[in-house]
């Protein structure tokens, strides 16, 4: 009763596992260039005494998915949005470069040009400043250029270039902060064949209803864990008086 016990906790707890994965993704499904995340329930067979029948659930990340999300008009200037594979690098919270696809962009009060979460889109020569503006434009290759305040519009000039990247989707991974990075810790190069649209951002790639039916799914999963904890113990109860009788 007891291995049975253990391993109905064991894959209810590989389920809640699971079951915080797939939340995590419905949470998402509104956020700006959110890219899901992919698990599976795997079963490892336990190893010793017993019958080869007796198996642990494992749950195992796949990483993330890459596939492009919807196209969302804004009309925005600041709003830009990848046009095919690539990323628009940052720099992340702790310093380290990162990519992002989330291009809701705008121009903080020290002149930074940061995503909407406050991370400092990067140029070819670092973070990207922009002066005190009129109007400002992204153009198809990342160049910012901008009509100064209180000069006319035969004034535009370029002020830098987002820095737009597009590595092996292998060689990337999903780091705590949300960010891709490399997984060799080095950074991925300027890539010229990436472009960007303005006045629109890409969706969220999460399937709203494919999610939503994964966290049932598990949801009912967890629950036949627990009743199956609950049936052990409960025969575990009974063979006991059985046996004292």
């Amino acid at each position: 009763m007891d291995r049975a016990i253990y391993l109905a906790m064991n894959g209810a707890t590989q389920t809640m596992r699971a079951q915080t994965q797939a939340t995590h993704n419905l949470a998402n499904v509104s956020t700006v260039g959110f890219r899901a995340e992919m698990a599976s329930l795997d079963r490892l067979q336990v190893a010793g005494d017993g019958f080869p029948s007796r198996v642990n659930v494992v749950e195992r990340s796949l990483g993330a998915d890459l596939s492009i999300g919807p196209q969302m008009s804004t009309g925005r200037e600041l709003d830009v949005s990848i046009q095919g594979q690539g990323w628009i690098a940052v720099q992340g919270g702790d310093g380290v470069e990162g990519y992002t696809r989330a291009g809701d962009l705008e121009v903080n009060a020290d002149g930074f040009l940061v995503t909407a979460t406050g991370l400092q889109v990067l140029g070819d020569a670092g973070p990207l400043t922009v002066p005190p503006f009129t109007k400002l434009d992204v153009g198809q290759d990342g160049t910012v250029s901008v009509v100064p305040q209180g000069q006319g519009p035969e004034t535009i000039a370029a002020v830098g270039r987002i820095k737009l990247v597009n590595p092996e989707p292998a060689d990337l991974v999903r780091s705590a902060d949300g960010l891709m990075r490399m997984a060799d810790g080095s950074t991925a190069p300027a890539d010229a064949s990436v472009t960007v649209i303005s006045g629109v951002l890409e969706g969220s790639n999460v399937n709203p209803t494919r999610a939503l039916m994964e966290v049932i799914s598990l949801s009912r999963q967890f629950e036949m864990q627990i009743r199956a904890i609950q049936s052990a113990d409960d025969n575990a109860e009974a063979a006991t008086r059985l046996l004292s009788a």
